[in-house]
């Protein structure tokens, strides 16, 4: 079975049984972004302990069917608007952007292109830059052209290096803007919306697959954790051939977030041995099933 990986998806909104399916499906491993939660928060607390359930619960959680789990952490687009907290974020970032397991400052960029959103997005590109971290960076929902090129325009002046910069949720609209800026294009499949299989699938056939990157995002909304190895196998059926597929699910997410330095090709190519008599503080993924043991030779 090939090895896959989902670049973006939010596990918090997920259940256990998630897991289970995408593990049996090959992807082994996945980077969970720091996002919006379906409502505003009014307390920088909740972004702490936002930011540590990510860092350990989810980890955990993930690992408990062999599956790595990386983070990427910021202050997502919606919340830079809101005065309350984004000031105090920003500081809790700088405390956490140089933890084990976080492989890019991220989701940032724009959503209702704000000067407040630019303000801030900009600041985060600086503290990629500060802790050598690439950026995940949220193309906007609506008038995503105008959005996307904004995005790629504030990329170029901040002075990173465009190879460390990974522009999301990409259509056909904006997809040559982002390869001919030098950064990697990312592509949400989702059931109704953004992008789709069939489309994607053609995507590939006219540009290839250096510097394409697919993923479920699969967050509060109506959508599909297994999208990924879904959009693997409408690529198979269209004649796609096996090694550019292996690259765009597997060798172009590895390197992308191995300019971390928190994500070990070598160790990510083997498989992770699972424990579920382990307990996360006191307590387990499991109900009362028989607990999944490998031996390790």
């Amino acid at each position: 079975m090939m090895k896959m990986f989902d670049p973006h998806i939010h596990m918090t909104s997920r259940t256990t049984d998630d897991y289970q399916a995408m593990s049996r499906a090959g992807i082994s491993v996945v980077v969970e972004p720091a996002f919006w939660m379906g409502q505003p928060r009014r307390h920088v607390g909740s972004f702490d302990d936002y930011f540590l359930s990510l860092l350990g619960w989810e980890r955990f959680r993930a690992a408990q069917f062999g599956i790595r789990h990386f983070c990427t952490l910021g202050l997502n687009p919606k919340e830079t608007n809101n005065p309350d907290v984004a000031d105090g974020v920003m500081a809790l970032l700088e405390r956490y952007l140089d933890k084990d397991g976080v492989v890019a400052v991220g989701e940032i960029g724009f959503d209702d292109e704000t000067p407040a959103e630019e303000r801030y997005f900009a600041r985060q590109l600086e503290l990629a830059m500060e802790f050598d971290l690439p950026a995940l960076v949220h193309t906007p929902h609506r008038d995503k052209k105008a959005g996307t090129l904004r995005s790629l325009a504030l990329v170029r002046d901040s002075g990173i290096a465009p190879g460390r910069v990974l522009i999301d949720h990409n259509t056909e609209e904006t997809l040559p803007l982002v390869l001919d800026s030098g950064c990697w294009a990312g592509h949400s499949i989702y059931p109704n919306t953004k992008m789709d299989e069939p489309r994607m699938v053609a995507l590939v056939r006219q540009y290839g697959s250096e510097r394409i990157i697919i993923n479920s995002a699969a967050d509060w909304g109506v959508s599909d954790p297994l999208k990924v190895p879904k959009t693997v196998e409408a690529m198979r059926a269209a004649g796609i051939a096996e090694r550019d597929i292996e690259t765009i699910v597997w060798r172009n997410p590895l390197d992308f977030f191995a300019q971390s330095g928190r994500l070990d090709i070598e160790e990510a190519n083997s498989p992770l041995a699972v424990d579920q008599r382990r307990l996360y503080q006191g307590n387990s993924v499991l109900r009362g099933q028989n607990p999944q043991v490998d031996i390790v030779e």
